[in-house]
């Protein structure tokens, strides 16, 4: 096993200091290793996440060679070829588990933001006190971006939030996390190969969750309560002037719509099946408020805006990968793990076999099924020879 840096490196390195995964503790288990701490169903510090992963290593035995950096994968003699930093490994089989967000994904456009406004992603922030005083623009609204524009605002700090396509969700559903919900009603167990829209799945935005020892829900509506100014989607910087989409109303509506189907669905299996489960009563949450005359332009040129923010989303890194096996938009193509390329695997994507590979306790499930057809494949190939 090769890792670039040390053990649970970007959860140690690349993460802000006040960060706590959106799932309870208890959901954070890998095999032969769980949560064991006095709040279970509270949510883990990233310093927490990074002990759980080196926990697990140790017992796992796992035979980690650290601070190796991959420079190139290759196709060679009938396997592959790894080029390191410490040197070139040869091996019939690899399985690619270096993740799904190594790189913040920035659009062209930040490259038309006047000079004197300061550019941050989330792997530069860690806190607010490193932005300069004055407005702060926030691009993005699912999971990162209104944290970041919660915490920045918090700080004195005036915060505008950019906000396009994103998932509602309330924190707790009918005194239950609302992942408890997700867990419990089967929707984190659904496969890849019985998704309508597979790609869509995959590119779903993080829901509007925060992890806190309160439990609050952090939506928009949450987020305008403290004073947070929202404008629609980011569309293009000309001039020296951000404009923004219209359409915060269908873009809010179509939020909660999703949202309330979620929640019926969650009623649906209450009443059927987990009635045991729950006691409260079914609930239902204010629609979105839509800003009476929200902006379409902001002059970065005024000094209004001191800094942005791009909280919008993370890619993959598969620079180094020499074999071609990613499609047009730079993604691995593969089939639940299975890489198009004989003897190659991935795991640790979004939605690579199941819903819930998103998340830590994801991973069991679909490494048990990815490395079992690689194990299969490796039988077939010593059999033929």
């Amino acid at each position: 096993m090769l890792e670039r840096g040390e053990v649970a490196n970007s959860w140690r390195r690349e993460r802000w200091d006040s960060l706590r995964l959106l799932t309870p503790s208890w959901q954070s288990r890998l095999p032969g290793v769980s949560y064991d701490g006095p709040d279970p169903d509270g949510y883990m510090t990233a310093g927490e996440v990074a002990e759980l992963i080196e926990r697990f290593a140790k017992v796992a035995r796992a035979p980690v060679r650290t601070s190796v950096n991959v420079t190139s994968l290759r196709r060679a003699d009938g396997g592959y070829q790894v080029t390191t930093s410490d040197g070139d490994l040869a091996s019939q089989a690899v399985v690619i588990a270096s993740g799904a967000c190594n790189r913040p994904t920035v659009p062209s456009l930040a490259g038309a933001v006047p000079g004197p406004v300061a550019q941050l992603t989330p792997f530069d922030y860690r806190d607010p006190a490193q932005l300069p005083d004055g407005g702060v623009l926030v691009v993005g609204a699912s999971a990162t971006g209104v944290q970041l524009a919660a915490e920045i605002q918090r700080s004195g700090r005036p915060v505008t939030l950019s906000a396009g396509e994103h998932v509602r969700l309330p924190r707790t559903y009918r005194g239950r996390d609302v992942l408890w919900w997700m867990d419990r009603a089967g929707v984190w167990d659904q496969r890849h190969d019985e998704l309508d829209d597979l790609t869509r799945a995959r590119k779903l935005p993080s829901p509007q969750l925060v992890g806190t020892p309160e439990r609050i829900t952090l939506d928009l509506n949450a987020l305008a309560d403290l004073g947070v100014e929202l404008v629609g989607r980011l569309q293009m910087v000309r001039d020296g002037s951000a404009l923004f989409s219209g359409g915060l109303r269908n873009v809010f509506s179509l939020a909660d719509l999703k949202m309330n189907r979620l929640l019926e669905a969650f009623d649906e299996w209450a009443a059927t099946t987990g009635a045991d489960e729950v006691v409260a009563a079914p609930e239902r949450f204010a629609p979105t408020r839509v800003p009476p005359s929200p902006r379409w332009r902001i002059d970065l040129t005024s000094g209004e805006i001191r800094s942005i923010v791009w909280a919008t989303g993370f890619r993959p890194d598969y620079g180094w990968l020499d074999v071609p096996v990613l499609d047009a938009k730079g993604q691995l193509r593969h089939e639940g793990g299975v890489v198009d390329s004989p003897g190659l695997y991935a795991l640790g994507l979004p939605v690579l076999r199941r819903r819930r590979s998103t998340f830590i306790c994801g991973i069991e499930d679909d490494a048990r099924e990815v490395i079992g057809h690689l194990a299969g494949s490796l039988g077939n190939v010593k059999r033929k020879s």
